[in-house]
Formats: structure tokens, C-alpha cells, sequence
């Protein structure tokens, strides 16, 4: 009988009856909610944010690594898992949970006052609020220190004058976490986005993530309350720590997509002839699928691995970032060979392999570049920073 990749490395024996549960529980409601419509959403660039946060929560997904606060407390392994599977259906979707959960709510779980938690936290876990996370900026995207946001105290409280960009939710969100410059450095603060001053645009004309809401944020003089900052942060300490949790997501996330392109060459293969025989029985279709297994076999073990580390507590930044160049830029290729197995069809929404290379594209970028991981491991080996 023809074996799945994840069953060729048995990765089952390397799970709890927990996480496995965990994992069927999200595959189950990405097939019956989700799948079914991705084509549509993603040809009409719309997604129902709404809609699908308030399913998703009722999941117990969103915010489901942390503690309290109406969320679930799961292991770092199961939020991993739960990842895969959402991206197995479409990034668009996984990068939704994760600026949900591993942004906006780590951010206000970990830095924010106790009145931000009870305030947004609970909310934010049943996806009755949506939260958006505030860093990029069109000329600054690897270097957030040089962001030009700023809030200047006034008074009894602050004023917020700035642009993001390229932000997920943005347009729906019901709160941003907005990183700014002050006189005392980088401090985030939670931002309602019903406040006077606050807008979020919507991008359009996007070739990937179509099935994503992506904005920018605009604050043109937004006066918040004092306690409206996280109390103690200060510098890149905060986003950084944001973004290393969101990465993490991604070590599992983008393998989903690869799953997703690989299952579906192999059916391919087996049903589409050539010359009166399968294309899968042919040396070269099958070099390809046992070279892509590999690779994502291998991406799955180095995933659990940084996933056990991660629920131990000894899981490094480094180390998120040897998880996220190496699996992210497997997908990527493991995307675009599936596609050549597919020839033409491979290129229309009726199978989901197009889809997927295209939203890798952006996966490949956001959360830190190849280039940015690249240097942050060299970093590592060699004792020196060549980030400038």
C-alpha cells in the first residue's frame, strides 16, 4: 500500500494521544469549514474574518499556547500541530490564528498591564475580538529599531502619529498592539481602533495571502490614555519576543502547505497517463516525490524537536530561526516541483499547489527573511553580527 510521507517517518509514535486528538480535532474543521471555499475566497480575494474567528475560537485555537484568560493552555507541540493544519489549508488562514494569538494576545499576555488582559484577552480567545499587531513600516521592515512611529507624551496620556504596514487583520481588528518610538525607546501600546485618528486601509491587488484580510495602519494623532502603554517593556525586547512565537507557528505552518502540495501530486501522479502508463510510475515523478519527502519528513522531525524544546523552555531564538529558513524555503520548493508534476493544471485554482507556492512567497518574507535567519544563525556560529 502507498505510504504518506508523515507515515513513511511514523511520525505518530513521536505524538501523545493528546496532541494527535489536537490535531484531528483542527484537520476535522479545516476540511468541512474551510477547504471547500478557499478557492472562491482566493479568486475574490475576500475572506470572512468575522465569521471564521468566532468558529475558530469556539476551536479553542486562538491564543491556545497561553495561560488563562478563556485560553486553552495547550503545549507549544499542539499550537504547532494545530499550525500544520490550518496552513494545510491556506496560509492566509494560519497567519490569521497566529497575528491573533502568538502577536496581538502573547503581546498584551505578556507585557500588557492586568487591566489589558481581563479587558481584551478573553475576548480575543472566543474570536468575539480581533486583534492586529503593529511593527512593519514601508521603509522598515528588518529594521524595526528605525521605525519613524511615534508617541510623545501629552498631558495624562499619549499621542500616536505614524504608518504600518502590511498588517494582518488590520482591517477587522478590533485592537492593534502599535509599536512606537517615545523618548524613553520602542514601547508598544494597545490601541482600540474605534479611536479618533485610527485607520486601517485595506491592500489590495495581491498575488498571495489573497485569502487574508492585509492592511495598513494609520494614526493621525491618536491620543490614548497613559495606561493605554505596556507598563515595563521597553526597546525591540517586546516585538522580538512577539515575533519569535509567531515564527514558531510558522516552523510548523508552511510543512502544512508542503503536506498539502505533496498529497495531491501524488494522487496526481497515480491517476493522470501518459504514454498508457501513470505518471507515477514513472523514475522521474517518483525521484521527485521520494526528494520531496525527505525534505519534508526531515522538516517535521527538526519541527517536534524545536517543539519539545520550546515546551521544556529551553528553545533559543536561534534556533526558532534554524527552524524557520530551513522549513519555510523546503515548502517553497517542494510547492513549485509538485507544480511540474501537475504540468498546466498545476497552474489553476481547481487543485490548491498554486495557491500554495504563491502564499509561501509572502511566507517566505514575513516574520524575518531568509536573509535576516541567515545572518542571525551566522551570528550564532561565529561570535559576530553582520546585520550592517
Amino acid at each position: 500500500m502507498p505510504q504518506s510521507t508523515f507515515e513513511l517517518f511514523d511520525i505518530d509514535s513521536l505524538l501523545s494521544d493528546e496532541e494527535r486528538a489536537m490535531r484531528d480535532t483542527v484537520r476535522s474543521f479545516v476540511e468541512a469549514k474551510v477547504s471547500p471555499h478557499l478557492a472562491q475566497w482566493y479568486e475574490e480575494a475576500a475572506i470572512p474574518a468575522r465569521d471564521l474567528a468566532r468558529e475558530l475560537g469556539g476551536l479553542g485555537v486562538l491564543g491556545m499556547h497561553l495561560e488563562g484568560y478563556g485560553c486553552a493552555g495547550t503545549s507549544a507541540t499542539a499550537y504547532g500541530l494545530a499550525c500544520l493544519e490550518l496552513e494545510a489549508a491556506d496560509s492566509g488562514l494560519r497567519s490569521l490564528v497566529s497575528v491573533q494569538g502568538s502577536l496581538a494576545m502573547y503581546a498584551i499576555w505578556q507585557w500588557g498591564s492586568e487591566e489589558h488582559r481581563e479587558r481584551w484577552l478573553p475576548a480575543m480567545a472566543a474570536g468575539e475580538a480581533i486583534g492586529c499587531f503593529g511593527l512593519t513600516e514601508p521603509d522598515f521592515g528588518s529594521n524595526p529599531a528605525g521605525m519613524r512611529t511615534r508617541a510623545v507624551a501629552d498631558g495624562d496620556g499619549w499621542v500616536l502619529n505614524g504608518t504600518k504596514m502590511w498588517i494582518t487583520n488590520g482591517s477587522v481588528a478590533d485592537v492593534a498592539v502599535v509599536w512606537a518610538q517615545t523618548e524613553e525607546g520602542i514601547r508598544g501600546f494597545v490601541v482600540p481602533t474605534d479611536t479618533a485618528g485610527f485607520s486601517a486601509p485595506e491592500i489590495t491587488r495581491k498575488m498571495s495571502l489573497r485569502a487574508s484580510v492585509t492592511s495598513e495602519l494609520v494614526l493621525e494623532d491618536v491620543r490614548l490614555p497613559a495606561d493605554a502603554a505596556f507598563p515595563e517593556v521597553r526597546g525591540l525586547k517586546g516585538p522580538l519576543s512577539c515575533l519569535n512565537e509567531a515564527r514558531f507557528g510558522i516552523v510548523f505552518g508552511a510543512l502544512g502547505a508542503a503536506r498539502t502540495c505533496l498529497d495531491t501530486a501524488i494522487a496526481y501522479a497515480g491517476e493522470r497517463e501518459i504514454f498508457d502508463r501513470s505518471l507515477a510510475s514513472y523514475q522521474l515523478t517518483q525521484a521527485k516525490l521520494a526528494d520531496m519527502s525527505l525534505e519534508l519528513g526531515k522538516g517535521m522531525l527538526l519541527a517536534l524537536h524545536l517543539a519539545r524544546k520550546k515546551d521544556a523552555g529551553t528553545l533559543s531564538s536561534e534556533q526558532v530561526s534554524l527552524g524557520k529558513l530551513n522549513n519555510v524555503r523546503e515548502a517553497i520548493d517542494i510547492a513549485r516541483e509538485c507544480r511540474t508534476i501537475l504540468g498546466a493544471a498545476g497552474i489553476t485554482l481547481e487543485y490548491p499547489v498554486m495557491r500554495h507556492a504563491n502564499n509561501l512567497e509572502s511566507v517566505l518574507t514575513y516574520e524575518g527573511t531568509s536573509e535576516v535567519h541567515q545572518l542571525v544563525i551566522g551570528r550564532a556560529l561565529t561570535g559576530e553580527a553582520a546585520f550592517r
